[in-house]
Protein backbone atom coordinates (compact mmCIF):
# COMPACT_ATOMS: atom_id res chain seq x y z
CA UNK A 1 0.00 0.00 0.00
CA UNK A 2 0.74 3.13 -1.14
CA UNK A 3 1.40 6.42 1.38
CA UNK A 4 1.89 10.09 -0.10
CA UNK A 5 3.50 13.26 2.00
CA UNK A 6 3.47 16.15 0.16
CA UNK A 7 4.29 19.98 0.63
CA UNK A 8 2.05 22.59 -0.41
CA UNK A 9 3.34 24.51 -3.32
CA UNK A 10 4.95 27.76 -3.14
CA UNK A 11 3.12 30.46 -0.95
CA UNK A 12 2.77 34.20 -1.87
CA UNK A 13 5.02 36.26 1.00
CA UNK A 14 3.51 37.62 4.22
CA UNK A 15 3.66 41.09 3.34
CA UNK A 16 1.24 40.60 0.65
CA UNK A 17 -0.81 38.36 3.01
CA UNK A 18 -1.03 37.15 5.93
CA UNK A 19 -2.72 34.14 5.35
CA UNK A 20 0.04 33.11 2.49
CA UNK A 21 -2.42 31.43 0.08
CA UNK A 22 -0.40 29.68 -3.00
CA UNK A 23 0.96 31.68 -5.26
CA UNK A 24 0.29 31.53 -8.84
CA UNK A 25 3.35 30.37 -9.73
CA UNK A 26 2.21 27.79 -6.60
CA UNK A 27 -0.90 26.49 -7.82
CA UNK A 28 1.09 26.18 -11.32
CA UNK A 29 3.59 23.66 -9.51
CA UNK A 30 1.08 21.96 -7.56
CA UNK A 31 -1.32 21.53 -10.59
CA UNK A 32 1.29 19.72 -12.37
CA UNK A 33 2.51 17.43 -10.53
CA UNK A 34 -1.23 16.56 -9.25
CA UNK A 35 -1.69 15.66 -13.39
CA UNK A 36 1.38 13.69 -12.74
CA UNK A 37 0.40 12.13 -10.12
CA UNK A 38 -2.74 10.94 -11.58
CA UNK A 39 -0.83 10.14 -14.62
CA UNK A 40 1.08 8.13 -12.50
CA UNK A 41 -2.53 6.28 -11.55
CA UNK A 42 -2.24 6.96 -7.82
CA UNK A 43 -4.71 6.35 -5.73
CA UNK A 44 -6.08 7.58 -2.32
CA UNK A 45 -9.07 7.01 0.10
CA UNK A 46 -8.51 10.38 1.62
CA UNK A 47 -6.86 13.66 1.43
CA UNK A 48 -5.40 15.39 5.10
CA UNK A 49 -4.17 18.72 5.53
CA UNK A 50 -2.66 20.46 7.99
CA UNK A 51 -5.87 23.53 8.06
CA UNK A 52 -3.25 26.49 6.67
CA UNK A 53 -4.29 28.13 3.92
CA UNK A 54 -1.55 27.02 1.49
CA UNK A 55 -1.88 23.36 1.95
CA UNK A 56 -5.44 22.96 2.53
CA UNK A 57 -5.43 24.67 -1.57
CA UNK A 58 -3.00 22.07 -2.10
CA UNK A 59 -5.04 19.51 -1.13
CA UNK A 60 -8.31 20.87 -3.02
CA UNK A 61 -5.88 20.79 -6.43
CA UNK A 62 -4.71 17.29 -5.61
CA UNK A 63 -7.98 16.23 -4.87
CA UNK A 64 -9.56 17.69 -8.19
CA UNK A 65 -6.95 15.22 -10.04
CA UNK A 66 -6.82 12.00 -7.98
CA UNK A 67 -11.08 11.86 -6.99
CA UNK A 68 -10.65 10.61 -3.14
CA UNK A 69 -13.53 8.93 -1.78
CA UNK A 70 -13.66 10.15 1.43
CA UNK A 71 -12.62 13.53 0.60
CA UNK A 72 -10.14 16.56 1.51
CA UNK A 73 -10.01 17.30 5.27
CA UNK A 74 -7.96 18.84 7.93
CA UNK A 75 -6.46 16.84 10.73
CA UNK A 76 -3.89 17.63 13.43
CA UNK A 77 -0.50 16.82 13.63
CA UNK A 78 0.42 17.90 10.05
CA UNK A 79 1.27 21.66 11.21
CA UNK A 80 5.23 23.29 10.34
CA UNK A 81 6.14 22.31 14.40
CA UNK A 82 4.05 18.96 15.22
CA UNK A 83 5.41 15.73 16.66
CA UNK A 84 5.74 13.84 13.51
CA UNK A 85 4.66 10.51 15.94
CA UNK A 86 0.91 11.94 15.24
CA UNK A 87 1.27 11.79 11.80
CA UNK A 88 2.92 8.50 12.05
CA UNK A 89 0.10 7.28 13.89
CA UNK A 90 -2.34 8.67 11.45
CA UNK A 91 -0.72 6.50 8.68
CA UNK A 92 -0.02 3.04 10.72
CA UNK A 93 -3.76 2.73 11.53
CA UNK A 94 -4.97 3.80 8.21
CA UNK A 95 -6.80 0.99 6.29
CA UNK A 96 -6.08 2.71 3.07
CA UNK A 97 -4.12 4.85 0.96
CA UNK A 98 -4.30 8.50 2.25
CA UNK A 99 -2.39 11.60 1.12
CA UNK A 100 -0.49 14.17 3.65
CA UNK A 101 -0.46 17.76 2.97
CA UNK A 102 1.92 20.05 4.90
CA UNK A 103 5.35 22.22 5.69
CA UNK A 104 8.87 22.46 6.47
CA UNK A 105 9.98 21.14 8.74
CA UNK A 106 7.71 18.39 9.77
CA UNK A 107 7.84 16.50 6.28
CA UNK A 108 11.35 16.39 6.58
CA UNK A 109 10.99 15.18 10.01
CA UNK A 110 8.51 12.52 9.36
CA UNK A 111 9.81 11.12 6.29
CA UNK A 112 13.01 10.68 8.04
CA UNK A 113 11.30 9.26 11.35
CA UNK A 114 9.56 6.77 8.52
CA UNK A 115 12.26 5.63 6.51
CA UNK A 116 15.31 5.96 8.83
CA UNK A 117 13.54 5.27 12.08
CA UNK A 118 16.60 5.30 14.00
CA UNK A 119 18.47 7.96 12.34
CA UNK A 120 18.81 11.98 12.85
CA UNK A 121 18.57 13.54 9.67
CA UNK A 122 16.76 14.69 6.70
CA UNK A 123 15.43 11.45 4.03
CA UNK A 124 14.41 13.70 1.27
CA UNK A 125 14.32 16.83 0.09
CA UNK A 126 11.00 18.64 -0.26
CA UNK A 127 11.05 21.70 -2.53
CA UNK A 128 7.26 23.68 -2.75
CA UNK A 129 4.98 21.23 -4.73
CA UNK A 130 7.28 18.13 -3.98
CA UNK A 131 5.18 14.57 -3.38
CA UNK A 132 6.68 11.29 -1.84
CA UNK A 133 5.50 7.73 -2.59
CA UNK A 134 6.21 5.69 0.38
CA UNK A 135 5.17 2.21 0.78
CA UNK A 136 4.53 0.17 3.90
CA UNK A 137 4.93 -3.40 3.76
CA UNK A 138 4.19 -4.61 7.83
CA UNK A 139 6.09 -2.12 9.77
CA UNK A 140 8.77 -1.09 7.57
CA UNK A 141 8.53 2.04 5.00
CA UNK A 142 10.87 2.49 1.76
CA UNK A 143 10.56 5.54 -0.57
CA UNK A 144 9.01 4.34 -3.96
CA UNK A 145 9.42 7.82 -5.94
CA UNK A 146 9.60 11.22 -5.70
CA UNK A 147 8.08 14.29 -7.50
CA UNK A 148 8.58 17.76 -7.67
CA UNK A 149 7.71 20.44 -10.45
CA UNK A 150 11.16 20.89 -11.24
CA UNK A 151 11.36 17.26 -12.35
CA UNK A 152 8.44 17.73 -15.06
Amino acid sequence: MNFYLVRHGDAVSDTLDPRRPLSHIGQDQVERVARAVAARRARVSAIFHSGILRAEQTADIMASQLAPALGVRRITGLAPQDDPAIAEAELDTSPASVMLVGHLPHLNRLAGLLIYPNAEGDAVEFAPATIVCLSRQGSLWRLVWVLGPDFL
